[in-house]
């Protein structure tokens, strides 16, 4: 069981080590280290989903450690309330950004190993603190310059994150 403390309230979410080893693993390391302490939810769309773990206030874009394995076909889907890796169109780039669903995303499950097939892999879920990310998907966003769209106008940060084992 993990924590995010945000500024809206808290999140608790369950991992899913038995289907996602290596991205519980993964996630739980960032969060040892207090890498996601002060990052925010730097991508926000209502109705599909909202992304964090890798920006620090100013959309300034912190260092992570190597990449993992996508481990999309574990048969974890992308409803609403799951954690699924965010990714760039490498299936195997995820590191420590991750999203949460606040809609039934099966499209972004995994289909097949190809390319566009690959899918994002779900490795948690909210247990707790989902009227919390109801309130972060229903902020105003904006552009940050020329690249990021859906930022939220006002940050809505990661204060600390506690584990429970």
């Amino acid at each position: 069981m993990v924590t995010l403390h945000t500024t809206f309230g808290d999140i608790k979410i369950q991992l899913n080590t038995e289907k996602a080893p290596e991205t519980c693993a993964n996630f739980l390391q960032y969060c040892r280290d207090g890498f996601y302490n002060d990052t925010i939810f730097h991508r926000v769309i209502d109705g599909f989903m909202v992304q964090g773990g890798g920006m620090s206030s100013g959309m300034v874009e912190k260092e992570t450690r190597e990449t993992i394995k996508n481990e999309a076909s574990n048969g974890l889907s992308n409803k609403v309330g799951t954690l699924a890796m965010a990714r760039t169109m490498e299936p195997h780039s995820a590191s420590s950004q991750f999203f949460i669903n606040v809609n039934d995303n099966k499209f972004l499950d995994f289909k097949s190993e190809t390319p566009d097939g690959w899918g994002y892999c779900v490795f948690a879920e909210v247990v707790e603190g989902m009227d919390v990310v109801n309130k972060i998907k229903a902020v105003s966003t904006g552009n940050s310059g020329y690249v990021h769209q859906d930022v939220p106008v006002e940050d809505v940060a990661i204060n600390n994150v506690t584990i429970e084992e």
